[in-house]
């Protein structure tokens, strides 16, 4: 893979957002930053998306925010999850690791030639 950000799929960026906040909560710069960190800077998350993302999982009852001062002693909006929000990771992080898992198997068997085997 190239050094380049890597395009998210579709759906991936919900469960990566869970994950961030799994440990604690976090406001939405360290959020993007934990991903970006974690994948060695191979995911980073475009402020626009992100902030879609936490509100519509707010909206789905996932996430609950509140109001509190950052590291640089700012407001910031921090988010963590629900129960809901927990049970919703849990099941993601299930259906992840099976999708990844048959996209692996495919990347790792190689199919037969097309000229049957003739060069």
């Amino acid at each position: 893979m190239s050094p380049k950000q890597m395009s998210l799929l579709q759906g991936t960026l919900d469960v990566l957002v869970l994950q961030a906040l799994a440990g604690a909560p976090r406001h939405g710069y360290g959020v993007a930053e934990w991903i970006r960190r974690t994948t060695d800077g191979a995911l980073e998350i475009e402020d626009g998306a992100l902030y879609t993302s936490l509100h519509r999982m707010e909206r789905r009852g996932w996430l609950e925010s509140s109001w509190g001062t950052s590291e640089n002693n700012r407001r910031a909006k921090y988010y963590a999850l629900t129960p809901k929000g927990e049970r919703h990771l849990s099941d993601a992080t299930q259906d992840w690791a099976r999708y990844a898992e048959a996209v692996f198997k495919v990347l790792a068997t190689r199919p037969p030639r097309r000229d049957g085997g003739r060069a």
